[in-house]
């Protein structure tokens, strides 16, 4: 089917569940999400330089869920009980994925993508050069650019519904310091440095701090920006406590850009990890 019939008969179904029972509607899915698996269609892509979501196909996958079975499955020995499968022909998409990394069916991984002893879920994406180092979590629908580091437990957070809503962006050349959080469809733009521990929700304040004053954002980490966690206080009806912020201390340098440690990276500021 062409991509505007699919869209429309997603739609409708997603609208009017019982539309489900009908064949087209089924075959719809299947075919969208199948795309989704082979990187032809994707959740969100970037168009005059803005992120836009792509709703319908958020809702194809929620239809796939309702149209799955649960079934018994084996891989590599181990025993599962699920309604999706895992990703296959990694060899001819040119991924690599040492066990037991495991990409859900309907995620995209682009050739020369590498997957550690991490996941990544259905509807998300990983470009090309990008590692997803052990642990780290690549949830539901987020995007992740080409040569990212996602380093050792980073857990970037699915947005799967309502369908409308952005899901968790990394762009290109970012890198992602351990046991970093990402959630809520907060965008971390190119290039930026997120130091190891740093939290990011859709509220978190991110406070520049590199000037006179501190200048507060919510939910965007700008590009080439080196950020990492820290507090502030704030009055509660029981004291006053400190609650977690995210702070950009300063602006990747060239000589950053061939740095090979994020702790060399952050002693270029004076951070010491």
């Amino acid at each position: 089917m062409e991509l505007p019939e699919l869209e429309s008969l997603v739609s409708a179904a997603y609208a009017d569940r019982e539309k489900l029972g009908e064949q087209a509607v089924k075959d719809a899915v299947a075919e969208t999400i199948e795309l989704l698996d082979t990187g032809r269609v994707r959740v969100a892509e970037k168009v005059d330089d803005q992120w836009r979501v792509n709703a319908w196909v958020k809702e194809a996958i929620l239809l796939y869920f309702a149209l799955r079975p649960m079934e018994e499955m084996e891989v590599c020995g181990l025993r599962f009980h699920d309604k999706i499968p895992v990703k296959t022909r990694l060899k001819e998409q040119g991924i690599r994925v040492v066990p037991p990394g495991v990409a859900r069916y309907g995620s995209f991984l682009e050739a020369g993508a590498i997957l550690m002893p991490g996941y990544v879920n259905i509807g998300a994406r990983v470009g090309a050069g990008t590692m997803v180092d052990t642990w780290a979590t690549v949830g539901s629908c987020a995007q992740v650019g080409k040569g990212v580091h996602l380093s050792g437990g980073v857990g970037l957070g699915g947005v799967l519904e309502p369908p409308g809503a952005s899901p968790v962006i990394v762009e290109d050349g970012a890198f992602i310091g351990s046991r970093s959080i990402v959630v809520e469809g907060v965008i971390v733009e190119s290039e930026a440095v997120l130091g190891a521990n740093t939290v990011l929700t859709a509220s978190t304040p991110i406070i520049d701090v590199t000037g006179s004053e501190p200048k507060i954002t919510r939910g965007r980490v700008p590009a080439r920006s080196v950020v990492i966690p820290g507090t502030q206080p704030k009055e509660f009806p029981a004291g006053t406590f400190n609650t977690p912020v995210a702070l950009i201390i300063g602006q990747r340098k060239a000589s950053t850009d061939q740095k090979t440690s994020l702790n060399e990276v952050l002693r270029d500021f004076g951070i010491q990890v």
